[in-house]
């Protein structure tokens, strides 16, 4: 999964257009949405845009679109009677700037036709009116399609907001908790460990601690991590707890509930006790710091997702540079993030976890819906997306491609048998990064010192003011 920065970056209107646009003969942003439109066409022009370049940022996606995707389309259409003319409009800058663009394009109806967009961008979308669900926007077609069935609904709530589908997942990712073998056979822990409960976690922290120049245990924290504080930490956390962050019936965010109280006391647990080292949650490369840390065997539990095994500590040095790890499939083991105590996660879980990743939307006012969501659904397809993967290692969305595509990576595997049946997404709202923001600033308060019930408070008056006092739960 890729963590996009936070900041609103500022574009002028005439780059936005030139990086952009392109989705021609779009109707005006005024009008609605007809399934129908241009059904029967037999020439039909579309336009992909992705945040991929060829030769740049997200190479071997771009590539695949230019050299399998649009092809295999046109041929296929071709053999229906249809001449499609497919254009790929590809960009190579920082996500939120993409996200920028992506935005003013859509709200002056001058957008790509089908485009890629980070799961999290959801919310923001369809309250800005931006995209639409794909009941509105293609129909019954969209509801019938046979890949649905590949794609489970934990994966599909990555493109879900307010139980409406609005796109089509184009891979995911989970976390785990990794750890050390070798550290573990000195502290006296099994190789095959699999933690039940958190107690479970601060056991195995304790027998590592007894183990001279080890940290025992490496959960991101504080402002510095970023967002990878709230994904890679505090969400599964949280999630073991029994309660998302954000309700969607409710309308609530958890503030200074019991949940986040039992989060933050676990955190303290860990920082306050020695179990963890404060230092590196301050550091402005703390995570760096504790990749590198790992890959030398100084780490030994660390909660991350998926990218950690494929793009920090691959065995390459010329893929992994300075943390790469030769032994790594000797060495590291892997372990599914248990709930505070057994049965007490969401849904009632033993087990949770936390996923992200990208999809590809339609745009609402294409002058093509119907062959738009041809184009989409065919880059979904089982046949483009083994493509995808053969171009770049990576958790498809679809179980049948990665039953067939991961089988020869452990790790990869696990996360998609494993995990992705019992995972959570982040909040589609468009709230999401300040609120994010409050709970990097909550662990940062506790690493720092203060306790989870005074953290939990100044969490519970940050929400207020980011989200206003009424869609705010706590005591």
């Amino acid at each position: 999964m890729r963590l996009s920065p936070r900041a609103t970056l500022l574009v002028s209107g005439l780059a936005a257009s030139a990086l952009l646009s392109g989705c021609v003969g779009a109707k005006s942003a005024e009008d609605s949405s007809d399934p129908s439109a241009n059904a029967d066409a037999k020439d039909v022009t579309l336009v992909i845009n992705a945040n991929d370049i060829v030769g740049g940022k997200n190479s071997a996606e771009a590539t695949w679109i230019t050299e399998k995707v649009i092809p295999g389309f046109v041929a296929a259409q071709k053999a229906k009677g249809v001449t499609a003319k497919v254009t790929f409009n590809g960009a190579g800058v920082e996500d939120e700037q993409y996200k920028t663009k992506l935005e003013l394009n859509l709200k002056t109806g001058s957008g790509s036709d089908v485009f890629a967009a980070d799961g999290i961008w959801l919310g923001e979308l369809a309250s800005a009116g931006y995209v639409k669900p794909l009941d509105d926007v293609v129909g019954a077609a969209a509801k019938g399609w046979d890949g649905w069935s590949q794609i489970s609904k934990a994966v599909q709530q990555n493109l879900t907001f307010k139980d409406q589908l609005y796109g089509i997942p184009n891979g995911t990712d989970g976390r785990v908790l990794y750890f050390n073998k070798k550290l573990f056979a000195q502290a006296g822990l099994p190789a095959d460990w699999q933690p039940t409960s958190w107690a479970d976690i601060l056991a195995a922290g304790q027998a590592l601690k007894k183990v001279k120049g080890v940290t025992p245990i490496q959960i991101n924290a504080g402002v510095p991590m970023g967002e990878a504080t709230t994904a890679q930490g505090f969400l599964p956390l949280l999630a073991g707890t029994g309660k998302p962050l954000y309700d969607d019936s409710s309308a609530k965010w958890q503030g200074e509930t019991q949940g986040v109280k039992d989060v933050l006391g676990f955190y303290q647990q860990i920082y306050g006790s020695g179990l963890g080292d404060p230092r590196m949650q301050q550091d402005k490369a703390g995570r760096d710091q504790s990749f590198a840390e790992f890959s030398k065997g100084k780490i030994g539990i660390l909660a991350e997702g998926d990218y950690f095994w494929r793009s920090v500590i691959c065995p390459s040095k010329d893929d992994c540079a300075t943390t790469s790890m030769a032994d790594r499939d000797d060495v590291v083991g892997w372990a599914k993030i248990p709930a505070k105590q057994p049965g007490a996660g969401v849904n009632g879980q033993d087990f949770v976890s936390v996923s992200g990743g990208s999809g590809w939307m339609l745009n609402p006012k294409t002058k093509y819906p119907q062959q738009a969501w041809e184009l989409m659904a065919f880059m979904a397809s089982k046949e483009m997306q083994t493509e995808l993967s053969k171009a770049q290692i990576r958790v498809s969305a679809r179980g049948d491609v990665n039953s067939e595509t991961l089988k020869n990576d452990p790790l990869l595997s696990f996360i998609s048998s494993e995990i992705l049946p019992l995972t959570t997404y982040r909040p589609s709202d468009e709230k999401y990064n300040e609120v994010s923001l409050a709970i990097q600033q909550a662990t940062a308060d506790v690493v720092g010192g203060a306790s989870p019930d005074k953290a939990a408070q100044t969490f519970k008056a940050s929400l207020e003011k980011a989200v206003g006092g009424d869609h705010v739960a706590g005591s």
